[in-house]
């Protein structure tokens, strides 16, 4: 399959392809995602194989505005329309009852479905011009960082799916938070550009999921993306090392084996002489470390680094969200200085 490339421009193209059953790389202001026609179970069942994809970890659907939720949605509490309002377009899915019309491969046979409306005006056209929901998950071979521009998703993508658009380089950078209003209180699943902070302004008490801060366990069924499985993850075995920046600096430095690659914040880029280094961006800049996260640790896989170690932010604000996919990244291998 050839994987044809496109730009702003060609929204009808793109919906086309969306339109007639095929795979489309789509850009987010989160990640770039691998898109398909929501409502067509066979096109969806494409997504997992071109992803490598577990069938029991569920897609999320992506609309054009917040007044598609009651075509795809039935029982909607209050709740989503106050987020809606707030947070719409923008990286917040919440997790609603789904109607009979969402197929069963979308929500791994799950009785609710992931809901977002993304901030990137190039994708919100491309689904408004198709005419339906679009499943998308991240645009990377299942496990690996996610891509946030188009040259990283068609290293993992290039001939398995039938085009792409580029859109840019994402202005978020983590996957979209996941907030289940099935539940009272609602309850976080995964973090992202919403913060829990933010969430919990809106609606008051917001409960967080176990699966924010540990591996699921074998027995136990994701609500939404990313609960269960390591994700994230560059070939190398990666060691998160969390607590004050410049402990944890100082800790990697002396434990820094040959061979071995680091993660850490732009001030202490110059301990690592002679080790592979990435920038996660200045310690007080979450919003920089957030878009530079998925570059940090895909850059690696281009080394022959043995081993990563990565500093990490607090989880104050976005900086739960980093927290989050540095640790899956990790498999949870932590050490906490704190």
């Amino acid at each position: 399959m050839k994987t044809e490339k496109l730009t702003a421009a060609d929204v009808e193209q793109a919906a086309a392809i969306l339109a007639r059953g095929g795979l489309l790389g789509i850009p987010t202001e989160t990640v770039y995602g691998l898109g398909a026609n929501g409502l067509d179970p066979e096109a969806v069942a494409h997504i997992f194989e071109a992803k490598g994809r577990p069938q029991d970890n569920p897609l999320i659907l992506h609309v054009p505005s917040a007044e598609w939720l009651e075509r795809y949605c039935q029982h909607i509490p209050n709740a989503a329309y106050t987020l809606a309002e707030r947070f719409w377009p923008g990286p917040l899915t919440m997790i609603l009852e789904r109607k009979p019309v969402v197929p069963d491969v979308v929500t791994a046979g799950l009785d609710t479905v992931g809901m977002r409306c993304p901030a990137h005006p190039v994708c919100r056209a491309i689904i408004a011009a198709a005419g339906v929901p679009v499943a998308a998950p991240s645009g990377n071979t299942s496990g690996r960082p996610s891509p946030t521009n188009m040259a990283d998703m068609l290293e993992d993508m290039e001939g398995k799916i039938d085009g792409i658009v580029d859109g840019g380089p994402c202005s978020v950078g983590v996957e979209s938070t996941i907030i289940d209003l099935t539940e009272q209180p609602p309850r976080l699943l995964r973090p992202g550009g919403v913060t829990l902070e933010e969430l919990r302004d809106a609606l008051g008490e917001v409960a967080v999921d176990p699966a924010v801060t540990r591996l699921m366990g074998a027995g136990e069924h994701p609500r939404a993306p990313g609960m269960k499985y390591r994700h994230y993850a560059p070939k190398a075995p990666v060691t998160v090392v969390k607590g004050d920046a410049a402990a944890t600096a100082a800790y990697i430095q002396a434990h820094l084996g040959e061979g071995e690659g680091v993660v850490c914040f732009d001030e202490y880029a110059d301990l690592y002489a002679g080790h592979t280094v990435e920038k996660l961006g200045p310690t007080a800049d979450k919003a920089a470390q957030a878009r530079n996260v998925f570059d940090a640790l895909r850059a690696f896989d281009d080394t022959n680094v043995t081993a990563i170690w990565s500093q990490c932010p607090d989880e104050g604000g976005i900086g739960l969200a980093i927290s989050n996919r540095l640790n899956k990244a990790a498999g949870f291998h932590i050490i906490d200085l704190t």
